[in-house]
């Protein structure tokens, strides 16, 4: 695919990738991406990340049911961050929330600005 060859991974071969809703503009996450994750992306269009604390691809949802089809894929300038446009079905976030970005700063304080949108023995059994 001649998408890869455009995209600087990083010496641990891993390219940052910021997951946004496609119709909305909502920011859902930011993971990491290896070759492989980015090539099974493009073929599947189910998106697919690189699991850093597993060593190992993590298929989105593959375990939770909440997953993520994958509209377009964009490449930064610099070709060293992905923006992956998707379709977020369920919850983005392992905390039970539509976003993982569920903070902010607040008169110096971290507020929590969302609240889990499902339990988590619904997702995991």
């Amino acid at each position: 695919m001649e998408v890869l060859d455009h995209i600087r991974f990083d010496a641990a071969g891993l390219v940052a990738a910021v997951a946004q809703q496609h119709d909305s503009g909502e920011v859902l996450m930011l993971a990491w991406m290896n070759r492989d994750a980015v090539a099974e992306t493009l073929a599947t269009g189910r998106v697919c990340y690189w699991s850093r604390s597993r060593a190992a691809l993590w298929r989105k949802g593959e375990t939770s049911g909440q997953t993520q089809r994958l509209v377009e894929l964009r490449v930064d300038c610099d070709g060293d961050s992905l923006l992956l446009l998707v379709d977020q079905h369920g919850v983005a976030c392992h905390t039970w929330r539509r976003s993982c970005f569920y903070r902010a700063a607040r008169d110096g304080a971290l507020v929590e600005i969302a609240a889990p949108l499902v339990a988590a023995a619904d997702l995991y059994g």
